[in-house]
């Protein structure tokens, strides 16, 4: 069987557009609403990325270590994200769902246990910022048999020789991390200089599905669609904030940003 973020990719190169991928914390403002978010955004989101929520998120800028914080107070644990994952994926079965993390976390749980609950839930998926090739090769080997993909990351720093090694052992797609800093930042460099790194890439395997992500926002994603894949979180991230400040519902609007989003790439 294919697997679902394969299908996603083909599907938006078939439409002529990047794959569009959100990112949200699990249990964020709580296990409810968390599902309810997700269920909303994937009406127009290609592959959910759903993170762990982690008090020492180190990858993380200031809107999901706030999304995260809300998490963590309403006591979300582990097992509550797959309940999270089970749940979503009940009625969206072939929606690519991606679960983003840190490794100590796998690691306390147990790495067999875990991917073994991952592959109950309906993951099909991982991304540990934390575990970085070639350290990562026998985890990635793990999930490869549990049919899930292991996400590579990739930097404007990684060298050419590296790249090709890094690409060589990624699955069905790796991660370029547009700029050296936390999620969420502003854009350090422009899209034009973060498209000529990407099609560095690219000319190593012209195949392999790449996308692109940090500082990507409703002003910024339009200057980037020609990437197979473009992810937003902080800014999905930031609405949740707003509209609980404001007393709103965050499921209506993180779904109508998700909207614009989708527009915007087309």
């Amino acid at each position: 069987m294919i697997n679902p973020i394969t299908m996603a990719f083909k599907k938006a190169k078939l439409e002529n557009r990047p794959a569009l991928l959100t990112y949200t914390v699990a249990g964020d403002n709580t296990k409810k609403k968390s599902i309810e978010i997700l269920k909303a955004i994937s009406k127009n989101a290609d592959i959910c990325e759903l993170g762990f929520p982690h008090n020492t998120p180190i990858a993380d800028g200031g809107q999901i270590q706030t999304s995260a914080y809300r998490a963590i107070k309403n006591g979300i644990k582990i097992n509550d994200i797959f309940q999270i994952v089970k749940s979503f994926k009940k009625n969206n079965k072939l929606k690519p769902l991606i679960l983003m993390g840190y490794y100590n976390m796998i690691f306390q749980y147990g790495e067999n246990n875990f991917l073994k609950q991952c592959k109950k839930s309906g993951v099909n998926g991982l991304i540990v910022v934390d575990l970085p090739w070639p350290e990562n090769i026998n985890f990635s080997i793990k999930c490869k048999k549990k049919s899930i993909s292991f996400i590579q990351l990739l930097s404007p720093t990684t060298s050419k020789n590296r790249l090709k090694k890094i690409i060589k052992d990624s699955h069905e797609m790796i991660y370029y991390i547009s700029m050296l800093s936390t999620t969420g930042g502003k854009l350090k460099v422009s899209p034009k200089k973060i498209l000529q790194n990407y099609n560095k890439i690219k000319k190593i395997d012209h195949n392999k599905n790449c996308v692109i992500g940090f500082g990507i926002t409703y002003k910024t994603i339009s200057k980037l669609k020609t990437a197979d894949g473009l992810v937003v979180g902080s800014a999905i991230c930031k609405e949740i904030t707003k509209s609980l400040n404001n007393r709103q519902n965050p499921v209506t609007n993180v779904s109508k940003l998700v909207n614009r989003l989708k527009k915007n790439i087309l």
